[in-house]
């Protein structure tokens, strides 16, 4: 049976549902610098939500976290829940102008800041700053020690009478297509996505311990370290440092986790790094791509290096989590799978009719994890959330027979060349399946006032090859219409701060 938004109590707080429930003697986090007990978890979070008290927030409030990972930012993530405020996190690698931007968008009450993110916020102009890992003798007017604050402050704290339908989260979307957006999201989101993929999906059990290649900023790593294993008691790993091969390599090698969060970006990475072949997964029960198209090749030779499966999905911040995905087993690599249980999910025109299997569409997704709004933005909430709990994306998916959702494209990227609408994705598939590819983007440039398709390429492993070699492989296997003009052979491909391959950034140097 699935659980619904009417099952949950209606006295509902995530800090109660998630974190204050667990045995205090259990581990919760795996950190360098030891395991971290819930019982620790819950008394610092409960000392965080003294302090912003006393800092001026109230229920409802914004608090904006630009937190590197550790056991603070989990424990302040739940501090500001359990007085029934709301969280909106943000990168750590924002400039202060994007900074200035999140400030004056979210009018938060108090932004927490480390030692990482604590000049640029400066720089921002940014005042009433909680702040983690600073000697207090280096803070300024208007700054607060973290350390110091809630070491002073009770280890207990009654959490907030909210309920499941009260504004708990924001979660920013990419901004890939323009200023970023919050998505505003109620605490039956958290609930309700973790009975749906966190057991539906993962059957996440007391026994898993989950590594995240994303920082916990993007909530796809947050909510499957820091969110579902904490309703059943599981382990998190979370550490400060930039992930890179090395580091997940060592991480996995010291904790042995069972769960590895992971994007296609990393997961090339991995198999590019010179000790792949003699790295030890075995403890890896499964690992969830997400954040982008994960190619059929690069899944291949994921299972074939590591042995250990993949199950590839797509979620969004509109919907808090995942809402399609494979399952263990029953893995179809190219596709994403099928719906998650607790969502409906469609393929339709542009009018929002269904359209039959087979046929390509946009996606668009029922559920009760859907976000309320876009915050001050009604025009794109109109065309984005088109009835109650429905999402329609700009995402283009076609559906099988079996209920397999197979990825298309962007109704945003589509690239118009020689007349023929060109899905890149297609062409960088092709690409990954030459030996000597390790990772590559296709992108639209104006040449005389047409578009040309241009690739970037990272070549990789032992095989060798050139720009021509690369144009004629991708000829052998496409119409000589999808064959990029230009091939550019570059030693990497810039990244978003939530992993995925930067395309604006290779669209504006290539103009």
């Amino acid at each position: 049976m699935t659980i619904r938004a009417k099952d949950l109590p209606r006295a509902f707080n995530i800090a109660t549902h998630f974190l204050d429930g667990n045995d205090p003697g259990r581990i919760a986090l795996l950190t360098s610098a030891g395991p971290v007990t819930y019982g620790r978890v819950q008394a610092l979070a409960s000392q965080v939500g003294h302090v912003l008290r006393g800092l001026g927030v109230r229920r409802g409030d914004r608090v904006l976290l630009a937190l590197g990972d550790g056991v603070e930012s989990v424990a302040t993530w739940y501090g500001v829940q359990k007085i029934g405020a709301v969280t909106a996190e943000v990168y750590t690698y924002l400039q202060p102008e994007e900074y200035r931007f999140f400030a004056e968008y979210a009018r938060p009450a108090v932004v927490v800041a480390d030692a990482y993110t604590l000049d640029r916020l400066r720089a921002a102009g940014i005042r009433n700053l909680l702040v983690v890992g600073v000697p207090e003798e280096e803070l300024r007017p208007g700054e607060h020690h973290f350390a110091s604050l809630t070491a002073d402050a009770p280890p207990e704290l009654p959490a907030a009478p909210t309920t499941p339908d009260d504004v708990a989260m924001w979660r920013f979307t990419t901004g890939s297509t323009g200023k970023p957006k919050a998505c505003v999201l109620a605490a039956r989101s958290a609930a309700l996505s973790m009975e749906y993929f966190g057991r539906g999906v993962l059957d996440l059990g007391p026994d898993d311990i989950v590594l995240p290649v994303p920082k916990l900023f993007f909530g796809y790593a947050n909510n499957l370290t820091a969110l579902f294993p904490f309703r059943v008691g599981a382990k998190g790993i979370v550490f400060p440092e930039r992930s890179t091969p090395e580091r997940i390599f060592e991480l996995i090698a010291e904790h042995r986790p069972t769960v590895l969060v992971n994007v296609p970006t990393m997961m090339a990475a991995m198999l590019a790094h010179p000790d792949a072949a003699g790295q030890d997964l075995s403890s890896v029960r499964v690992c969830i791509s997400a954040g982008e198209a994960l190619p059929v090749e690069l899944h291949r030779r994921f299972l074939r290096t590591f042995g250990v499966e993949v199950i590839d999905g797509i979620g969004s911040s509109e919907m808090f989590h995942g809402y399609v995905c494979n399952r263990l087993g029953q893995v179809r690599m190219g596709t994403l799978g099928q719906a998650v249980p607790g969502y409906d999910v469609r393929v339709v025109d542009e009018h929002g009719a269904p359209l039959p299997d087979g046929e390509v569409g946009r996606l668009e997704i029922t559920g009760e994890t859907a976000a309320l709004e876009y915050w001050q933005d009604p025009a794109k909430t109109a065309t984005t959330f088109v009835a109650p709990n429905t999402v329609r994306s700009a995402d283009l998916f076609s559906r099988d027979e079996d209920g397999y959702f197979t990825f298309r494209g962007r109704a945003d990227d589509l690239l118009k060349v020689a007349g023929k609408w060109i899905a890149p994705g297609e062409i960088e598939n092709c690409l990954l399946t030459h030996p000597a590819v390790a990772a590559c983007a296709v992108v639209g440039v104006e040449r005389e006032g047409l578009t040309v398709l241009r690739a970037y390429v990272v070549t990789g492993g032992t095989a060798t090859a050139t720009a021509q070699e690369l144009r004629d492989h991708v000829r052998s296997l496409l119409s000589p219409h999808k064959c990029p003009k230009d091939v550019r052979l570059v030693d990497a491909l810039p990244e978003t701060a939530s992993g995925k391959i930067n395309r604006r950034a290779l669209t504006s140097a290539a103009h």
